[in-house]
């Protein structure tokens, strides 16, 4: 199983999190006032970026504080398991 165990990652993604929530928030809002299309699909690719950008994050402290923790050492084959894990979620994000 691929986790992250550093409650530092855990909270810079939460915040990410709350930020991209708000902007969805938003963009209901934008709707419900029957704002500008374009003003909307903005918001939509920001919100999307958004997400791409913590998925990167998330996926990159995960690699850093899992798979190259050197204080918790991996039997070798799983920790392939878990490269070839990584690489095929990483594969979704593209």
């Amino acid at each position: 199983m691929i986790q992250t165990k550093n409650p530092e990652v855990k909270a810079q993604i939460r915040n990410r999190l709350s930020r991209i929530e708000g902007q969805l928030r938003g963009v209901q809002k934008m709707i419900d006032e029957d704002r500008d299309c374009k003003a909307i699909i903005q918001q939509l690719i920001a919100i999307r970026a958004g997400i791409h950008s913590a998925s990167i994050k998330f996926m990159q402290d995960v690699a850093n504080d899992c798979l190259l923790n050197t204080q918790d050492p991996i039997n070798p084959e799983m920790q392939k398991i878990q490269v070839a894990d990584l690489i095929q979620i990483l594969g979704k994000l593209s």
